[in-house]
C-alpha cells in the first residue's frame, strides 16, 4: 500500500542558523528508503520556488508544496496555484514603501526583490538562498504574487506593520527572521489543504500519510495527516499537534522517524 510522506525543510531537513545547509547522508538515504519501497515523498514548505536550493531541487522528490500552500507541484505540473488578492497586495506594498519596509514578493518560479534592499540581500546569503532566480528591476504592476516577506527597520515599525497585516483577515502571518521580519500568506492556502490536494490526486487514504515539520506553519499539516512527526527541535506549542516526536534536525531526526514511524 503506497504512502505519501511530507517534509518541511528549514528545522526539519535542513537548518542554515545551525550550520546544516544540506541533508545529511543518513537522511538522504532514509528519504530514498522510503522511493525504493514504491512511497511517494514530497516537499511542504514555506519557502518559494526561488528559494530551493539545487540540491533539493535535484534530489527526486515526487512533488513540492510550496509558499506555504498557495503552489502545488507534482511530478514537475502545477496542479494547484492562487495568489494573494491584487487589490490588497498593492495596498501593502504602498505602504510598506511609505514606512521603509522592505519586502519581496513570489511568484511560482522567481522572487521579487528590488536592488536596493541590501539587508534582505545580506540575510538570504548568510543562509545559503541563491539569489540566481531573483528579479531586481520589475513593474509591479505586472507581478503576483503567492506570498510576501517583509523585513521592518525597527520594532515600532514592526508593530505597525502587523497592524496593516491584520486589516485583512483572510491571511495569516509568521515570524521569519526574527521580530522584525514576517512572511504573509493566505489562510486559504496551507501545508495541509496542499496535502489534502496531492492526496486527491493520487488516491491515497489519509490515513497513509505522513508529515515532519517543527514550525508554526506545520501544525495544521502534522494534526491533518495520518500521522504527523514533530521535530524534536519543535517547539511545545508545535509538539502538542504531533502523533509523534522524532529527534532534533541536528540528529538527523527525519533518519530517525523515517525509520521508526514509517518503514
Amino acid at each position: 500500500m503506497k504512502k505519501a510522506i511530507f517534509f518541511d525543510i528549514d528545522g526539519t531537513l535542513i537548518e542554515c542558523f545551525g550550520g546544516i545547509v544540506d541533508m545529511s547522508e543518513k537522511v538522504k538515504n532514509a528519504i530514498y528508503s522510503l522511493q525504493k519501497k514504491g512511497h511517494y515523498v514530497f516537499i511542504a514548505t514555506g519557502r518559494p520556488y526561488a528559494f530551493l536550493s539545487q540540491a533539493i531541487l535535484d534530489f527526486g522528490f515526487d512533488g513540492f508544496i510550496l509558499a506555504n500552500g498557495a503552489q502545488v507541484m507534482l511530478n514537475n505540473e502545477i496542479i494547484h496555484s492562487e495568489y494573494i488578492d491584487k487589490g490588497f497586495l498593492n495596498d501593502l506594498v504602498e505602504e510598506f514603501e511609505e514606512l521603509n519596509i522592505q519586502y519581496i514578493l513570489q511568484d511560482k518560479k522567481y522572487s521579487y526583490l528590488k536592488e536596493e534592499f541590501k539587508e534582505f540581500y545580506n540575510f538570504f546569503e548568510s543562509v545559503n538562498v541563491s539569489t540566481n532566480l531573483f528579479i531586481r528591476d520589475y513593474v509591479f504592476e505586472d507581478i503576483n504574487a503567492y506570498k510576501i516577506e517583509m523585513l521592518c527597520p525597527n520594532e515600532e515599525v514592526a508593530n505597525t506593520c502587523l497592524e496593516i497585516v491584520k486589516r485583512n483577515e483572510d491571511y495569516d502571518y509568521v515570524s521569519s527572521i526574527d521580530a522584525k521580519s514576517f512572511e504573509l500568506y493566505s489562510k486559504k492556502n496551507t501545508k495541509a489543504t496542499a496535502i489534502l490536494k496531492v492526496l486527491e490526486h493520487l488516491d491515497i487514504d489519509i490515513k497513509n500519510s505522513y508529515a515532519f515539520g517543527d514550525g508554526k506553519n506545520d501544525i495544521e499539516m502534522l494534526s491533518t495527516v495520518g500521522c504527523g512527526i514533530a521535530m524534536g527541535n519543535a517547539s511545545d506549542e508545535v509538539k502538542k499537534y504531533a502523533k509523534e516526536i522524532t529527534d532534533t534536525v541536528f540528529n538527523d531526526g527525519v533518519a530517525v522517524g523515517i525509520e521508526k514511524f514509517i518503514l
